[in-house]
């Protein structure tokens, strides 16, 4: 079997899934930006070849790695970044070398578009908060900026201040912001991006996310639940720090939500990371306090160390589950004997904390995983300083998360 891997290097965790592949006896090639001198041990072991790239951005040199391959190799088996930046490019060259074990260009969209999502959760039955189209600055001025405001302004007749804006196209919260009031809305609509956005009714709620490794046939071979913090937006465009844990158990009523996505969306042989809002205050025509009400879909495994936090948390290895599911399409690792909690507490350089680097591992270096500075490319989401650690309970965990991110008076975020 040959496997086209693109970016085997970044994140820095995915080798991982690599590693496993040639492990099982695949033939693992990747593609990637990071000169061959440059890429870690891990990275150089996990792969047969490795073609190097100036950019990834451009496809005509994409496509000459994988023909490459293809000629050298045979027939190329599974293309696949497992990142969402690269969803599109990963479907465009399937399409133009015929590789029917994932999604081609013809589907992608409907794996990336949060107004395509919405019709999904509606086959599956699905509650999902209310959405309105917003045209791009172009399209605005043709058919009328006040026409389109007026649009807006019924929606938000219906469904009350705040409303969230997004791009209807998007990685994580980046371009996202909650318009709390007329002025904001008249601000945002006076420059309207120059893509277009969606705008959604704001969902008082935490957020769970239904991670599963899939099969070919759809069926779950992995399941687990991470639970974030209420809004990632904020983490970003406020500089809040990020905590966040997988969880060793699931409920049963996300359980049925994530298989019934799974299935409207037919996803097939791959890794998944479904986002809902767990309310956290009833909202009329969606459910009460503690429902679940469908967010977005990402068809890829969730971001940063959270493959590595569900091995911790469930005793298994998740990258050795989905390279099973690659070369056998089944399961052959065990179910876990012992379920734990696995939180990740984030702290950024700009904040001083009342709990120091060295009290920190005092108190928790048994059970501290992972102590480390976080890439440049994920301060703004994740911060600078990485704090991972496994616990036995939900309480156990929000207090060790307290005492990683206490900030020292007069410091922390001004919001």
């Amino acid at each position: 079997m040959n496997f086209v891997f693109i970016s085997p290097q970044f994140p820095q965790t995915f080798w991982n899934f690599c590693d496993r592949l040639k492990k099982n006896g695949v033939n693992v090639l990747g593609i990637g930006d990071t000169p061959y001198d440059n890429l870690s041990q891990n990275v150089k072991d996990s792969l047969n070849e490795y073609y190097w790239l100036a950019s990834l951005e451009n496809y005509e040199d994409v496509f000459r790695a994988v023909a490459f391959f293809s000629f050298k190799y045979g027939k190329i088996d599974w293309i696949e970044s497992n990142n969402e930046y690269w969803l599109e490019l990963d479907a465009r060259l399937r399409t133009d070398f015929n590789v029917t074990t994932g999604v081609k260009s013809d589907r992608i969209e409907g794996f990336k578009s949060k107004a395509l999502m919405k019709k999904q959760y509606e086959k599956a039955g699905i509650p999902t908060a209310r959405q309105l189209k917003v045209p791009d600055h172009d399209t605005a001025e043709a058919a009328g900026l006040s026409k389109c405001l007026d649009a807006a302004r019924a929606f938000i007749a219906e469904t009350d201040y705040p409303v969230i804006v997004k791009p209807e196209i998007g990685v994580g919260a980046l371009a996202t912001y909650k318009l709390e009031n007329d002025a904001d809305l008249e601000k945002f609509y006076s420059d309207l991006p120059r893509h277009p956005y969606v705008m959604e009714e704001f969902i008082t709620g935490n957020i769970a996310s239904y991670d599963a490794v899939i099969s070919s046939k759809g069926e779950p071979l992995f399941e687990s639940m991470t639970c974030w913090p209420p809004s990632i937006m904020d983490i970003v465009n406020k500089h809040l720090d990020l905590a966040y844990y997988v969880a060793a158990e699931m409920p049963e009523s996300l359980r049925r939500m994530g298989r019934a996505a799974v299935e409207a969306f037919e996803v097939r042989g791959r890794f998944v990371h479904m986002e809902f809002f767990c309310l956290t205050k009833a909202k009329p025509g969606l459910g009460e306090v503690g429902d679940f009400v469908a967010l977005e879909v990402n068809m890829r495994p969730a971001g940063g160390y959270t493959p590595d936090m569900m091995d911790y948390a469930h005793s298994l290895d998740v990258y050795q589950i989905w390279a099973d599911m690659v070369a056998w399409d089944e399961r052959l690792f065990p179910a876990a004997e012992t379920e734990h909690f696995c939180a990740y507490a984030g702290r950024r350089d700009e904040y001083t904390y009342v709990h120091s680097h060295e009290e920190i591992l005092e108190k928790y270096g048994k059970r501290i995983v992972t102590c480390e500075r976080m890439p440049a490319l994920m301060w703004d989401q994740m911060g600078n300083m990485n704090y991972t650690a496994i616990l036995d309970t939900e309480e156990e965990t929000k207090e060790y998360i307290r005492f990683v991110q206490e900030y020292a008076p007069g410091s922390g975020p001004q919001v």
